[in-house]
């Protein structure tokens, strides 16, 4: 018996390939985009979660569901990024 295995981004092309996905994939996308921002701003902090939290004033599981993709108020997004000593900024591309 042979074991095939897929790697993520193989099982990922084939999923976007049907066109219905593709359309469900992209809608989702600045979410993503501003989650994966937010994740590599507090890795390069060298804070976790909930040291994050507290500097911002917030509870480590709302910094979690942001985390995971929840969209963010704007005044959300200016107190994260003030914790990590950063400004925010908003592009079109």
């Amino acid at each position: 018996m042979s074991t095939q295995t897929h790697t993520f981004k193989d099982m990922k092309s084939e999923f976007l390939a049907d066109p219905k996905n593709k359309v469900a994939y992209d809608e989702f996308t600045p979410e993503y985009a501003v989650a994966s921002a937010m994740i590599k701003a507090r890795a390069e902090a060298g804070l976790t979660q909930a040291e994050l939290a507290e500097k911002a004033g917030m509870t480590q599981a709302q910094v979690s569901r942001l985390e995971s993709g929840q969209w963010p108020t704007p005044a959300t997004i200016k107190k994260l990024a003030r914790a990590l000593g950063k400004r925010a900024e908003l592009r079109f591309v």
